[in-house]
Parts: structure tokens; C-alpha cells; sequence
């Protein structure tokens, strides 16, 4: 039986703020509020630029021992650089304090620009660029550049697996043997509800499954009404029968769903979160 997280894609929303969050709460106590209602967040600050060692510290901090923090990888190497030339870029990412995570890192998010159409040769490079483990990660790390403080992490206090997933957005990828070719370099596919708007690939092509809930039926913003969240709930536990990890995260913010979604469906799941 696989082990099952459910939560939210960033925490740090002002709409949320006197809803979902209680009214007077102060926002540095959000992460723990969602820490104590959550079993996993998926980090995406990290995204849109490096992060700080001392942040990354922070939200380890703030959260329950059994959390989990999704990280997803910087837009400079999936969507400036589309994945290519990117060996200081991915040690700058690890360097910045991905590894300060400890036992609370989960799997590491690679999504990918709808531009960016299917390229066996490019995906498979960059996938052996790949750390597959914490101290492998470490290693990396230690290639950074000066865009990295001298507070860099570049050491692992233990040696775990580090797990990869790709979220794809280009209709080229549908049909052109991408499940393989994730099989055969461990990688997960994500499972991207996007409201019709991008592909939808179920396959499994790890020993986990990741799934990102954009909108029911408007993207980022609609949310899932308690049929679409039992047929979530039912995919969900059918992967993990199979022996599957599963996470699940919700990036349906714009008005104030994801949170609710999540809590709604971590109800459903509840004997398999942990």
C-alpha cells in the first residue's frame, strides 16, 4: 500500500487571508496552521526564483515531524533555459537550501513551458543531470556559482532518495512515447488537471504518482464539487493499491478553493495519509 500526502500549491495567499486563515491569525503562523491541517505543501516560491537557506530552515521548523515539502524546480531551467545548459543552474537550485528540508523533502517538480514541445534527446539529457539521492544532490550543490550565498547547503545530513516529477503542456507529448521514456530514467509523470486546457496523462512511470489539481472546470480558479472529488479520491486510492505513493496538490487558489479541496479530499483519503 502506497503512502498518500494531499495539499496545497504555496501557502502565502492575501485572499486567504480573514477566509481560510482565521481572521488576527499573524502570516508568519500560516505554514503551521496549514502544518497542522495538511500533510503536504508544494513549495513554489522556489519557482519563480532561488530560495534561502534560512527559509527553507524556517518552514522545516514550522511544520509537524511527518510533513512533506513538494519543491518545485526553478522556471530559469525549464522555461528560460528549456532544459538545456543547465548544470550551474541546478547546482545554484540544490545550493540554495533545498537539502535544509532533511526527511521533510518530497519529490522535486520540473514543469515545463507549453512552448516546449516533445524532445526525446533534450529530456533524457537533462534527466541524467538529475540527483537521484540527497548526498548525490549535495555533491551538485557544491558546483554553484556566486548567485548563491556563502550560506550555500551543500551537505546532506543523511543520504535519501530523491524523487523527480514532469508536469508536460505541449500537445506533442501525448502519444510520443514519453511514458518510456520516464520509466527508463525513474521519473514520475505528473497528472495535471488543467480544465481542458493542457494534456491530462494518467500513466504511471515511477514508484509514485503526482497529481496537480488546477480547476475542475475554470483553470486555477473553479473548484471540485463532491462528485469530482470522490472520482480524485478513487484514482488516488487505486494507485496506491498498486503500491504507489501519491501526492496530491491543489493550485486552484484564485478563489480561495485549494485549501477547502484539499481538506475536503485528505477526508476521503484519511486512513491512507500518513
Amino acid at each position: 500500500m502506497g503512502r498518500v500526502r494531499v495539499g496545497i500549491s504555496g501557502w502565502t495567499y492575501a485572499p486567504w487571508r480573514g477566509t481560510f486563515y482565521p481572521k488576527g491569525l499573524r502570516q508568519k503562523d500560516e505554514l503551521a496552521y496549514v502544518g497542522d491541517r495538511l500533510s503536504s505543501i508544494e513549495i513554489n516560491g522556489s519557482f519563480y526564483a532561488l530560495q534561502r537557506p534560512e527559509s527553507y530552515r524556517s518552514w522545516r521548523k514550522h511544520t509537524p515531524d511527518d510533513f512533506c515539502f513538494a519543491v518545485k524546480g526553478g522556471r530559469f531551467i525549464t522555461h528560460m533555459k528549456k532544459l538545456a545548459g543547465v548544470e550551474t543552474p541546478l547546482a545554484n537550485f540544490f545550493a540554495s537550501g533545498v537539502l535544509a528540508l532533511g526527511p521533510k523533502l518530497g519529490p522535486i517538480l520540473w514543469q515545463l513551458p507549453p512552448t516546449l514541445g516533445f524532445d526525446a534527446d533534450r529530456l533524457a539529457t537533462f534527466f541524467d543531470l538529475l540527483p537521484r539521492t540527497t548526498e548525490q544532490a549535495a555533491v551538485l550543490a557544491k558546483q554553484h556559482d556566486d548567485r548563491v550565498g556563502d550560506d550555500a547547503v551543500t551537505e546532506a545530513e543523511a543520504d535519501r532518495p530523491v524523487r523527480h516529477a514532469l508536469e508536460v503542456r505541449h500537445a506533442s507529448f501525448v502519444d510520443a512515447g514519453l511514458p518510456d521514456l520516464l520509466r527508463e530514467h525513474d521519473i514520475g509523470l505528473v497528472v495535471a488537471d488543467t480544465a481542458g486546457k493542457w494534456p491530462l496523462l494518467r500513466e504511471v512511470t515511477s514508484d509514485f504518482v503526482y497529481v496537480r489539481l488546477h480547476g475542475d472546470t475554470e483553470l486555477y480558479a473553479s473548484g471540485y464539487d463532491a462528485d469530482a472529488l470522490d472520482r480524485w479520491a478513487a484514482s488516488v486510492r487505486g494507485w496506491a493499491d498498486a503500491g504507489a505513493d501519491v501526492y496530491v496538490y491543489f493550485d486552484n487558489d484564485m478563489k480561495v478553493r485549494a485549501p477547502y479541496d484539499a481538506l475536503a479530499l485528505s477526508e476521503r483519503l484519511a486512513p491512507l495519509i500518513g
